[in-house]
């Protein structure tokens, strides 16, 4: 029996092992999650708005001209 306690123990360290990193890659990919979202609403969000504004505004413009020339 003793030869199982040492595979026991082995295995129990490397799941141990195991489990550590796995956590230690899901609160980093959690982090990196949380900046890339971050990022994304600071930087992308507003230019998007903006690109609708411009839109709108020509759309505007367009038909204040077609009125105008009576188009």
């Amino acid at each position: 029996m003793p030869g199982n306690t040492s595979a026991l123990s082995s295995a129990q360290d490397y799941l141990s092992f195991a489990g550590s990193k796995v956590w230690k890659l899901s609160r980093h990919t959690g982090k990196a999650a949380w900046i890339a979202g971050t990022s994304f609403l600071v930087l992308v969000v507003p230019l998007i708005i903006e690109m609708d504004r411009e839109q709108q505004l020509l759309e505007f413009d367009n038909q204040q001209i077609g009125a105008l020339t009576g188009k």
